[in-house]
């Protein structure tokens, strides 16, 4: 293919996802030092998942009293919050419109160095769509957000994402969404992060599911073990995820789960990252509990651990 006809192929995948994309602005309220109501604006992106759903993050409306929607066209309408996942930073807004759904890629295939492009609204500068581009750098980061928020799984590129930018979709060559774009990463320069869609699929799965978003956790944060992870910390596996934290108190804590902690197999089925360990404890929701298969230093041990549901 030559260079014109690739760049008009490119331009046409971004124009017809760009019209699934959507400016928010957020209006909320603090208060001054006489105790006098103050309104905060604030301003982030979307995309449409159904004709009148949009996916964004949680911490782009977070307390927040009006939500204004703009679509790429122009068209304004008011959004309101149909559930929230504080945990994965997502939320899901609902509008009475009709909304272009995006088409949903999948995250499990992404590969290193694959070209993607995060569309949205960055800086809060809207007339229309804004365009960046780069390069998956990474997979399966885990990421301190903030102090109270870890994120896992995360998506690593170069493309640009500015304030704004947050809860815009990062697209792939062929226009599927394959993420959710975070630009709450504060020490993060000239690399950006995103949410794997699919934790956008379980998030739209468990809503429609039970009505809301609901977590199923042991009390630890993880991160996937790489072939060059395992080699350079002389890891006596390939695979598997590994503990950098237990929340103390936690059922994890209660039953001496401890970081560096290996877990490879959860109910009889292997664990090779964070997502499965994450879709195991979702699946036994109705039961209670996992049992997992955890590598410690040479030796293994099998451990019941109660699952927290909220």
């Amino acid at each position: 293919m030559q260079l014109d006809e690739l760049s008009n192929e490119i331009s046409k995948v971004i124009s017809r996802s760009s019209k699934s994309v959507v400016a928010l602005f957020t209006v909320s309220y603090a208060y001054d030092f006489m105790l006098n109501p103050v309104p905060v604006r604030g301003a982030g992106s979307g995309f449409a998942v159904s004709r009148n759903l949009i996916v964004t993050n949680n911490h782009v409306i977070s307390g927040s009293s009006k939500i204004s929607v703009i679509m790429a066209d122009g068209t304004k309408m008011n959004g309101e919050a149909v559930s929230v996942a504080p945990w994965k930073d997502l939320a899901l807004i609902g509008v009475e419109g009709e909304l272009e759904p995006i088409q949903l890629g999948d995250s499990s295939n992404i590969r290193i160095g694959e070209i993607v492009f995060a569309v949205g609204n960055p800086l809060g500068l809207w007339s229309g769509p804004t365009v960046t581009m780069g390069v998956v750098g990474a997979v399966g980061r885990t990421i301190a957000a903030k102090p109270e928020l870890i994120l896992e799984d995360l998506i690593q590129t170069d493309a640009a994402i500015n304030q704004g930018n947050s809860g815009g979709p990062l697209i792939n060559a062929r226009g599927e969404a394959i993420g959710v774009t975070t630009a709450i990463i504060p020490f993060a320069q000239g690399i950006g992060f995103a949410i794997p869609i699919d934790d956008v699929k379980m998030f739209l799965d468990q809503v429609k599911k039970y009505g809301k978003a609901i977590r199923a956790w042991i009390g630890v944060y993880v991160t996937n073990i790489t072939s060059e992870l395992a080699r350079t910390y002389r890891l006596p596996v390939n695979s598997g995820v590994i503990v950098i934290n237990v929340l103390r108190g936690s059922p994890a804590d209660e039953v001496g789960l401890r970081q560096s902690d290996i877990i490879v197999e959860v109910d009889g089925n292997e664990i090779r990252s964070s997502k499965d360990l994450r879709r195991a404890a979702e699946k036994a929701i109705e039961r209670g509990y996992i049992r997992i298969k955890v590598i410690r230093g040479y030796k293994e041990y099998y451990l019941e651990v109660p699952l927290i549901v909220e």
